[in-house]
């Protein structure tokens, strides 16, 4: 794989595109998982689906060129994050009824421009499981500016964020412009998933926001760590899932996420055998 890593152009925007996502996914994932916004990643991901169906049923039926899948997967899921802030906002007694409403009509339009588009393609496959060979270098770019972005203002507002993740009510009595900061949380986490499509697949990215930090808190002992230690999981899980994509070509996605449920149960079982020598160690 390294001589074919120096070789091919498309193999050294993949892995670069991979360590890109390996890092935000996660530093955004553990916010979401904090906040137990969970589903908001698998919303925005069949709302993102509606998009790039729709720049593929573009590419196909019409001379529009310029909106490609993955800007259209940008467009529809920026908009959905916005739509579901606007229905939590409506919502204010039952604000999670926002994230299935989205779902449900992302799952719609996926469906309608799916098959206007003449159903499913070798295209579309690779948007919603990853690829190997997929990413190109105008890819790369973009994913890079998004990555900057997340990174730049995390770094700005990770103290509002946190205090937001912990006690929402507290930030907005401390004077935190609560609902503007939700909403550019809310649309990084778009251009997340947005970006991830091409790695890991649309239907899975949300595991790559979830399962690292899931196992992080198993073992973590501050925030901090956990994000640190959520960032080092998902990129092991992407750099694990890209070299058995490519060795035994098969969507990367899938792998990925496989590795990323081993390390949590690897979590889980270093928490429960640690405790259970702890408890051995007090008892003589």
């Amino acid at each position: 794989m390294l001589h074919d890593f120096i070789a091919f152009d498309f193999l050294r925007n993949t892995f670069y595109t991979g360590l890109l996502i390996g890092l935000i996914a996660p530093l955004l994932g553990t916010f979401i998982v904090v906040r137990r916004l969970s589903l908001l990643a698998d919303a925005l991901s069949h709302v993102t689906l509606a998009g790039i169906a729709f720049g593929l049923f573009l590419e196909k039926k019409t001379a529009i060129t310029f909106i490609t899948p993955m800007y259209g997967g940008m467009f529809f899921s920026v908009v959905g994050s916005i739509f579901i802030e606007k229905l939590r906002g409506l919502y204010k007694a039952y604000q999670e009824i926002a994230i299935p409403i989205i779902l449900s009509g992302g799952v719609g339009l996926s469906l309608i421009f799916i098959s206007l588009a003449n159903g499913f393609n070798t295209d579309l496959f690779n948007y919603l499981f990853g690829s190997v060979s997929a990413v190109s270098y105008h890819d790369f770019i973009s994913i890079l500016v998004i990555a900057i972005i997340v990174v730049v203002l995390i770094f700005f507002f990770y103290k509002e964020l946190v205090v937001l993740s912990f006690d929402e009510e507290h930030a907005t009595i401390s004077g935190i412009h609560a609902k503007r900061i939700h909403l550019l949380f809310i649309i990084l986490t778009a251009l997340v998933i947005a970006a991830s499509m091409r790695i890991v697949g649309v239907l899975l990215v949300s595991a790559l926001m979830t399962l690292p930090v899931a196992a992080s808190m198993r073992i973590a002992k501050s925030f901090k760590q956990t994000i640190f230690l959520s960032i080092v999981f998902g990129e092991l899980a992407v750099m694990i899932g890209l070299v058995t994509g490519y060795y035994f070509s098969i969507p990367p996605g899938g792998t990925i996420v496989m590795a990323s449920i081993f390390m949590l149960l690897g979590a889980i079982s270093y928490r429960y055998v640690h405790k259970k020598v702890q408890k051995w160690g007090n008892e003589e």
